[in-house]
């Protein structure tokens, strides 16, 4: 580790604005290291705060008593979404859609801590692509489960193309790729009343689901949010 605590492992210009994936040591608590993705200087993912991103597969699965399930994850950020996915047994095959190109290139550099885990396990996947785009077009395939954590929060796009995902004629189409008993689970870092009477007037069964935890570094509790929609 640098003198400074801070290494810059990549650096790229992309469409949403500059990404920068580093690692650093919490000053705060010496010995400790941890990864984190910043959009145009604005933290998006961390490995050391993971508890909502791990929650929004753990409570999609709670909700799902099948077998062999086919989970589709929008957004990799650091994978740990994705990890929690394949700890279950019952899952056969996750696929991955991330829209940016180059956080698929961290994981297949190995520059992520999850990357060897992730790799490794051959019901893992993941390519580039707009997860929003998918879930709009014809549904060629349905999933069991389909885990989104690309925006901020439904009212907070990273990108304005993002917006038609989190409305009733949005979320109709969304759920034509969702098979039998599936599962629509939806991460936010706030609570959105009108998102959960949009999935309401297409969901029979909807829970806006807190999540809390102790943001050590700002010493903090926070609260992130999992909308959580099933027939």
């Amino acid at each position: 580790m640098s003198p400074s605590n801070l290494e810059i492992l990549a650096y790229e210009a992309t469409p949403l604005g500059d990404l920068c994936l580093r690692r650093r040591e919490l000053l705060s608590s010496p010995g400790t290291v941890i990864t984190e993705i910043t959009l145009d200087h604005e933290l998006l993912m961390s490995s050391h705060h993971t508890a909502s991103e791990r929650a929004l597969a753990g409570e999609a699965l709670a909700r799902h008593d099948g077998q062999e399930l086919s989970v589709l994850v929008g957004g990799l950020g650091l994978g740990h979404t994705a990890k929690e996915v394949l700890r279950s047994t019952r899952v056969r095959r996750v696929e991955v859609i991330e829209f940016l190109p180059e956080v698929v290139a961290f994981l297949h550099k190995g520059l992520v801590p999850l990357s060897s885990e992730l790799l490794a396990d051959s019901r893992f996947g993941v390519r580039e692509g707009d997860v929003y785009a998918t879930l709009r077009a014809p549904a060629r395939e349905r999933w069991d489960l389909a885990l989104i954590d690309v925006d901020h929060s439904p009212e907070e796009h990273l990108g304005s193309a993002n917006q038609s995902f989190y409305t009733e004629s949005g979320l109709t189409r969304a759920k034509q790729h969702l098979a039998p008993g599936g599962v629509l689970a939806v991460w936010s870092y706030a609570e959105s009343s009108p998102f959960v009477e949009a999935l309401r007037a297409v969901f029979a069964l909807v829970e806006a689901v807190p999540v809390r935890f102790v943001n050590d570094l700002i010493d903090e509790e926070q609260t992130d949010w999992l909308f959580l929609a099933h027939d």
